[in-house]
């Protein structure tokens, strides 16, 4: 009875508030979520796994030194992962990174390279554009990520000293690391000899993974692993 009358309010809900697909902004019927059934089907899934040499890992080559990468979408100029991502970011719909995470975490917990991984760290924001949007568009995917390989989910260690974009071009990013880093480790020790999975949500040249992983490097020992909700191809 109890099942039959929940049934009927998320009809009446359904009536009075409809939900719309992120994706195509086609009516979502009763067992869809955020996506229709179509959308779904049609995301540009990489393939890539963290066991193979992929195009994720080649951006960083000689850049950084982390032991595997890897990304979940393919992102394009139009497109459903470009619709989700920006309903993330600036359309107070953080519930798609739980979406996107419960995916994607499914796919990685089995994988043999993560097995071992102590802490979830997501790219973070500066405090005043964290306070203006309200939340940080990955920390829901890393969390979810985290509960899925069995680690430990951390926000507050890595953090973003200058509110300025770092994903628009390489160059800008590079002069102002010659002036002073723009995100720093506030504890070295605390990541001493751990494994580490630094979450973003689109990765396009690399430069905001370089940046954060630049500042994890300090810790001695670390090993480091970057994955993203997607990456332009």
């Amino acid at each position: 009875m109890f099942y039959k009358l929940s049934n009927i309010i998320n009809d009446i809900n359904t009536v009075l508030v409809p939900k719309l697909c992120f994706g195509c902004n086609a009516l979502l019927y009763r067992g869809e979520e955020h996506v229709c059934t179509v959308c779904r089907n049609q995301l540009p899934l990489t393939r890539y796994t963290f066991n193979e040499i992929n195009p994720v890992d080649r951006i960083f080559y000689g850049r950084i030194n982390i032991f595997k990468a890897s990304s979940f979408l393919f992102f394009t100029d139009k497109g459903i992962v470009k619709n989700l991502v920006h309903y993330l970011k600036y359309k107070n719909q953080e519930q798609i990174g739980d979406f996107l995470g419960q995916w994607y975490g499914q796919i990685i917990k089995d994988n043999n390279y993560l097995k071992d991984i102590d802490y979830v760290i997501p790219v973070p924001l500066h405090p005043k554009k964290r306070r203006k949007r309200g939340y940080n568009q990955v920390s829901l995917f890393a969390k979810t990520i985290a509960q899925h390989l069995n680690a430990h989910y951390l926000e507050d260690l890595l953090i973003k000293t200058a509110n300025t974009k770092t994903q628009t071009k390489k160059t800008r990013l590079l002069r102002w690391q010659n002036k002073q880093a723009l995100y720093i480790l506030t504890d070295i020790d605390f990541l001493k000899d751990k494994n580490v999975l630094l979450l973003d949500d689109v990765i396009t040249t690399g430069a905001t993974m370089e940046a954060c992983a630049t500042a994890l490097a300090k810790a001695p020992g670390i090993k480091l692993y970057i994955a993203s909700m997607a990456i332009v191809p």
